[in-house]
């Protein structure tokens, strides 16, 4: 309880609390999450490997937002890769030594099965990467409680912009953000944002990432989703 406090027209004044979120609903961001400085690794790429610098930002993403005070990720399409790829090895073995325990012409109507099989899933499993996972990153998601229960779902996908004559090779990322409640009939906040920087602005001239830099780059685009913004 707030304790009270005489004041000069004889009136009692109670002292203030602290002031309440302006909105309950509203989750807390990343920009308000403080990283000490040694809970992070130092991380040093090939600044002449694109692939590399892009791989590098891609798990900077995915250990900034998956902090246990942010979100929870989902590895729906991991799993379902690696389902796909386990089990047309599964296939490919299973094929190899039936032919190899029977027969050439007993074994040849099994193995001709295995072969179309084992071909089918990896055929499949390039093209859920292709078209289904695409270029996401990050998917994740988190459930809170103020008055009543909010869950929310960020997706994040990226990609490489080569270099041209005049800029160096950049880092897009994009945001899309779905904030509600009532299992969805109630939608609270909905966001999509995306930027672009060069980067050159988060390793140095020996590759070694500036990850404090690239985290408030990421926060600030996240949390500009999280308010419903567009861009």
């Amino acid at each position: 309880m707030a304790r009270s406090k005489k004041v000069e027209n004889g009136h009692t004044a109670r002292s203030l609390s602290p002031a309440a979120p302006s909105s309950p609903d509203k989750p807390t961001g990343p920009l308000s999450i403080v990283i000490a400085p040694e809970d992070r690794e130092v991380i040093k790429v090939n600044n002449a490997n694109v692939t590399e610098l892009k791989n590098a930002c891609d798990d900077a993403v995915k250990r900034y937002l998956s902090r246990p005070e942010l979100f929870n990720q989902i590895h729906l399409h991991t799993d379902v890769r690696l389902g796909l790829g386990w089990a047309s090895v599964f296939v490919a073995g299973g094929t190899a030594f039936y032919g190899y325990k029977f027969d050439f012409e007993k074994s040849k109507p099994v193995v001709w099965v295995g072969l179309i099989l084992y071909f089918f899933l990896t055929l499949v499993q390039s093209l859920y990467a292709y078209f289904i996972e695409g270029e996401i990153v990050y998917v994740g998601k988190r459930k809170t409680f103020s008055r009543r229960i909010v869950s929310e779902r960020i997706t994040l996908t990226s990609r490489t912009i080569p270099a041209k004559a005049s800029t160096p090779p950049s880092y897009n990322l994009s945001i899309s953000y779905v904030r509600s409640a009532s299992n969805g009939k109630s939608l609270l906040a909905k966001g999509k944002t995306q930027r672009v920087e060069g980067y050159n602005s988060f390793f140095d001239e020996e590759g070694t990432m500036d990850q404090e830099r690239f985290e408030k780059w990421v926060g600030e685009l996240v949390e500009e989703a999280m308010e419903g913004k567009q861009s």
